[in-house]
């Protein structure tokens, strides 16, 4: 099953921000306590270090003289003395920090009951906001002497102490710093301190919800995003795909300059690099094919070639044998027989002769090692004159020669091979010829070709032999062939003739007998 990479990768990411969600609750819950305590205590510890630097700084005035006593800090008379600027020092860090400040002297120790309990005349206050009244600052005093015994102790330092106080009156946690200035005078800080506990829930409650909602807004969005990825990947892939299935039409048409546009500009490149290369590779491959092709029929024709020359020499070789052993026995001692023997020999060694003449001429012709005189002739002087030179041939068989032609008929073509092509005709014709013993021999001018046909009477050629019969050795009837001397070589002379010089030639059956034809170009004749 087809598995869309669009929906893994909205899968990863949303498992990803799923576990950043989840992690982030974790993290809530082990470590936001710690921190938060961390923090309001980072918080005590400025707030007492800028107190008691500004605090030292006021000390100083009084060293040089610019009030003699500061026992009565919270009086009108000494706050008149005090620096407007400390005062909004110690305004300020209260308000920014939401700490609560005491600076105070200690002036004795009273009995409370069984407990001893330290009298402090506070110096300054934040509680107070500058009234008289000092109710609320002995108060923040009196909570911590009451429950820093119980307290636990977070920080310890040579200057201060810091406890987390339950303070029973407000019902709440805080944090108390305890301690001495520089100059002596004691400092106690107080910030509150909520359980974090609920604080936790109450965000991890929120990150929930608005996890919850960015979630499913996050999917839609992943999907479109995704979307924007994944379509060039689709594409590509489609391309691909296409690729190999060898059709190269489909290109990669995005306009992107980043990874996938560069894949899509590679996958182009590659798409048009194997187009050609198997362009190439089919032409290699049929070329390939045609020279293994003709290799086989070069093969087979040499196969056939030498067990048709060894067939056709087997018998006059055996022949020429047998003969030249009777002589040599003098099996008959008359002149006449021994004339007759000799006669045989002679007679079987020029078919032998002709056999290899006529197969020389047609393996120079097959591998073209004949060289064409093309030249401008008049063709009915080449038929007239051989015909002339085989009257003897045709007076023997008693034939009736019909020659008919123009006076004059030029065509451009090699001579000889022409003449050549005629011979092999007009043998063919007297092997064959029978019934009324007549020969035609016809030239006629057929717009830019000249035919030239050599008919003969007699038996008709069956249509099945016509397609075999311009192959090498092929005979129709070999009984009759061997009684003339026939090899079946000569129409395969005219075949690889008529190839060479690009002409048509063929034969064709008539109600009395078989027409053998080749045309010549007779252009500008």
């Amino acid at each position: 099953m087809r598995k869309s990479l669009r929906l893994k990768l909205t899968f990863v990411l949303i498992v990803f921000v799923f576990s950043i969600i989840l992690g982030s609750i974790l993290i809530n819950n082990i470590f936001l306590g710690d921190y938060y305590l961390y923090d309001k205590q980072k918080t005590l510890i400025a707030t007492y270090t800028e107190i008691n630097t500004a605090y030292t700084q006021y000390d100083q005035l009084i060293e040089e003289g610019t009030t003699d006593d500061y026992s009565s800090f919270g009086s009108s008379s000494v706050q008149s003395q005090i620096s407007n600027a400390l005062r909004e020092i110690f305004g300020r860090i209260a308000e920014n920090r939401s700490v609560s400040i005491l600076l105070y002297r200690n002036i004795g120790y009273t009995i409370d009951g069984s407990q001893i309990v330290a009298n402090i005349w506070p110096i300054y206050s934040s509680i107070n906001s500058g009234t008289t009244s000092w109710t609320e600052t002995n108060n923040m005093y009196s909570d911590y002497i009451n429950a820093s015994r119980e307290a636990e102790i977070i920080n310890r330092h040579s200057n201060y102490i810091i406890q987390r106080v339950y303070v029973s009156r407000l019902g709440s946690d805080y944090l108390y710093l305890a301690g001495t200035m520089d100059n002596g005078d004691g400092i106690m800080l107080r910030a509150s301190f909520e359980t974090i506990h609920d604080s936790v829930e109450l965000s991890n409650r929120f990150i929930l919800y608005i996890s919850a909602i960015m979630l499913v807004a996050g999917i839609f969005v992943l999907l479109f995003i995704t979307q924007r990825f994944t379509d060039p990947i689709t594409k590509l892939s489609h391309i691909a795909g296409q690729m190999a299935e060898l059709n190269f039409d489909t290109k990669y048409e995005g306009q992107s300059e980043d990874e996938i546009g560069e894949l899509g500009n590679s996958i182009n490149y590659l798409s048009e690099n194997l187009e050609k290369t198997l362009g190439e590779l089919k032409s290699a491959n049929i070329q390939l094919r045609q020279e293994l092709d003709e290799k086989t029929k070069i093969d087979e024709m040499r196969k056939e070639f030498l067990s048709n020359v060894s067939h056709e020499l087997k018998t006059p070789i055996a022949l020429i044998q047998g003969y030249a052993e009777g002589l040599q026995e003098n099996i008959n001692d008359d002149e006449e027989s021994r004339q007759f023997y000799c006669d045989v020999i002679i007679d079987e060694a020029n078919k032998m002769n002709n056999l290899v003449k006529k197969l020389l001429d047609l393996n120079r012709l097959e591998f073209g090692n004949n060289d064409i005189e093309m030249a401008h002739f008049n063709v009915v002087d080449v038929v007239r004159s051989y015909l002339a030179n085989a009257d003897i041939l045709l007076r023997q068989k008693h034939v009736t020669l019909n020659f008919n032609t123009e006076p004059e008929v030029y065509v451009w073509a090699d001579e000889y091979m022409v003449e050549e092509i005629f011979n092999n005709y007009l043998s063919n014709a007297l092997n064959h010829v029978a019934g009324e013993n007549r020969i035609d021999v016809d030239i006629e001018k057929r717009g830019d070709v000249v035919r030239i046909t050599v008919f003969n009477t007699g038996e008709k050629i069956p249509e099945e032999d016509i397609p075999m019969i311009w192959d090498k050795f092929y005979k129709v009837d070999k009984a009759r062939t061997r009684e003339y001397g026939g090899s079946g070589v000569g129409l395969s002379i005219v075949k690889a003739s008529m190839e060479l010089l690009g002409q048509n030639y063929g034969v064709e059956n008539r109600a009395d007998g078989v027409a053998f034809w080749f045309e010549l170009d007779a252009k500008n004749s």
